[in-house]
């Protein structure tokens, strides 16, 4: 059983995943008695957390909303860990509005460190400099409406531009918002075209309709991160490569983004990179600009391409002067 502070972040924690929970199923969650469970609530009151109760042997508690400041249940190393997070979000967030807010709640944050603490944060502050990392820029408030629409199972109606800026009205199940780093995505069944479908953000119109709960289908992949990565990686594509890398998956990772390609580990010297492309050269040269030795699984044609590539290298690199 969790002890102490532990188990009142556990709780809100939990309290945060679902606005309602019945009191068996919080006990169970917590692995404590009624009369614990109790206790840890009224805990959370004296914090200044309004937790709502309904009694009865059906009843159960949700987090309401607050109306000031609780004291941190943290310590020196996860509010370092705070701010730096809030500091980073303010200088280069992908999010539009979220810069303004995060210089606001690390204003709030500064104001109840410790001495020991505030200095650190001054050095932090005055050491991190952003550069523009040419993120595609998603609203702040269509990102709330999304992740809670997936959380209520609430169907949604938006505009969508497609790549080449047309746009089309979308009717969608939302299931859960996915961001590779650099942008961000959904992930939803179109009711239209009967299929799971991944939409970027920023190609999401700012005024997004919410319509009639759903019933939750199951989604296209326990792992929906690498069905992401999948989809973006050779999904719109007319050709697909798949080569063993002579790396580990690690040091792989590190040089590949998600979103280029789909990365399977194989053992601890290699793993099997997927990816796609409009033709088998595009191919060739972008997996071999990754620097990795690597040999073609398929497609067959693939082979001749980095033949015929690397002898125009070879041409290029050293040319006959006397031609």
């Amino acid at each position: 059983m969790l002890q102490g502070s532990a188990r009142l972040l556990r709780l809100l924690s939990l309290f945060q995943s679902r606005r309602y929970w019945p009191g068996p199923e919080l006990t169970e969650a917590l692995g404590v008695t009624g009369r614990t469970l109790r206790r840890d609530v009224d805990r959370l009151r004296s914090l200044g957390y309004p937790v709502q109760a309904s009694p009865g042997a059906g009843g159960g508690y949700q987090l309401g909303a607050g109306a000031k400041l609780p004291p941190l249940l943290l310590d020196d190393e996860e509010a370092m860990a705070v701010v730096v997070s809030l500091r980073t979000a303010a200088a280069a967030s992908s999010v539009m509005g979220l810069e303004e807010a995060s210089l606001r709640a690390m204003t709030k944050l500064e104001q109840v460190l410790p001495m020991r603490l505030r200095n650190a944060v001054t050095a932090l502050q005055s050491s991190i400099l952003p550069i523009a990392g040419g993120q595609a820029a998603v609203d702040l408030k269509t990102l709330s409406t999304l992740a809670d629409a997936c959380r209520e199972n609430r169907a949604l109606r938006f505009e969508y531009r497609s790549r080449g800026g047309e746009g089309t009205v979308r009717e969608i199940e939302p299931c859960r918002v996915v961001n590779t780093g650099r942008r961000w995505y959904l992930v939803a069944w179109d009711l239209e075209r009967t299929a799971w479908r991944t939409f970027r953000l920023d190609r999401i119109s700012s005024t997004v309709f919410p319509g009639e709960r759903f019933a939750p289908r199951d989604p296209p992949d326990k792992d929906l991160a690498a069905w992401v990565s999948k989809s973006l990686a050779f999904g719109p594509y007319s050709h697909t490569a798949r080569v063993m890398l002579h790396a580990p998956i690690q040091e792989a990772a590190d040089r590949i983004p998600p979103a280029a390609g789909l990365l399977e580990a194989v053992d601890e010297k290699r793993c099997l990179l997927t990816m796609g492309a409009n033709s088998p050269g595009i191919l060739s040269v972008y997996i071999a600009a990754f620097g990795m030795d690597f040999e073609v699984i398929e497609p067959e044609e693939m082979v001749a391409q980095i033949r015929e590539i690397a002898e125009r290298l070879i041409r290029a690199a050293a040319p006959d002067r006397n031609a």
